[in-house]
């Protein structure tokens, strides 16, 4: 390949990076909206619905059933385990809090995947990277202020949601050596969807009106095309480049918060959020060095 080619190859990568995060977001605001008035867990039922529907078109029109063999099945139901738990938590915290709020804290996923890398892989973690790990959790600390006059359990749940996601791609990890990606999505939607009908069942379900279905049928194509665009993004350019794009989500969490529902973050999770960012671009340009040098100390 060509430098020419290879820069353009890039450029698309960070364009599908920054559509697939505005794709996302809206996705956010969307079960923001729905979840006004139905339970979360309605609302996550029938969005991931949606959203599996899309998946099996794919497997049906370009993979084929056979990319859906499990080799280790082990691993993939501890995936779908910490994936439901990601998704029920994230979905929560959009319910109860403003958007650009729990973006911000989301940003702390990859400060996780690092410190779960360490302990749970052969990963070698270096002082520069742990220090990045440090920043990442003051970050965490500068948004959430426990302890402080407006502090409420709730905010608790998105930095479980970044938790929760660190495991869950610390597991996916190992599971890429063996497992095919829209597997790995497949399998995990279904233990979302399983789950989600079961307690929607128990607590009762409300009836959907005609707008609220084209919500969520907005809601499930937003969440599967930004999934697929994400995968997309990091074929074209190295992860280093593309994925710092993905925290162009708090810029169009602001943006649509204010214009949604009026909310505009404080200063303190400005601050929070820019340290979340600042570690989190670090990690990721950092990993690939890592990875050749063994270390990075």
């Amino acid at each position: 390949m060509t430098p020419t080619a290879h820069s353009s190859d890039s450029m698309k990568g960070v364009l599908a990076m920054m559509v697939a995060t505005l794709l996302l977001t809206l996705n956010d605001a969307v079960t923001k909206l729905l979840t006004e008035d139905y339970s979360f867990w309605q609302v996550l039922a029938l969005r991931q619905l949606v959203s599996l529907g899309v998946v099996v078109l794919y497997i049906h029109w370009y993979t084929g059933w056979d990319a859906m063999k499990i080799t280790n099945r082990t691993g993939v139901a501890l995936r779908a385990v910490f994936f439901v738990a990601t998704t029920v938590f994230i979905v929560a915290s959009f319910s109860m809090l403003p958007l650009a709020f729990v973006t911000a804290i989301a940003f702390s996923s990859p400060v996780f995947v690092v410190a779960f890398s360490h302990f749970f892989t052969s990963e070698s973690v270096g002082p520069r990277r742990w220090l990045a790990v440090l920043v990442g959790f003051v970050g965490v600390l500068t948004i959430v202020r426990p302890g402080g006059a407006d502090f409420s359990y709730v905010l608790v749940l998105p930095v479980l949601a970044a938790l929760t996601a660190g495991i869950r791609d610390v597991i996916t990890r190992g599971l890429s050596r063996t497992e095919s990606s829209i597997s790995i999505l497949f399998w995990s939607n279904v233990a979302v969807i399983t789950l989600a009908l079961i307690v929607t069942t128990m607590i009762g379900w409300q009836a959907i009106t005609p707008v609220a279905a084209l919500l969520l049928l907005l809601n499930g194509l937003l969440n599967a095309s930004a999934h697929f665009l994400i995968i997309d993004a990091l074929r074209l350019g190295d992860a280093s480049l593309v994925s710092p794009f993905r925290y162009s989500g708090l810029l169009w969490a602001i943006m649509l918060g204010l214009v949604i529902w009026g909310d505009f973050p404080d200063a303190w999770t400005l601050l929070g959020a820019t340290l979340l960012i600042a570690s989190g671009i670090y990690i990721i340009e950092r990993a690939p060095r890592a990875a050749k040098q063994g270390t990075d100390q």
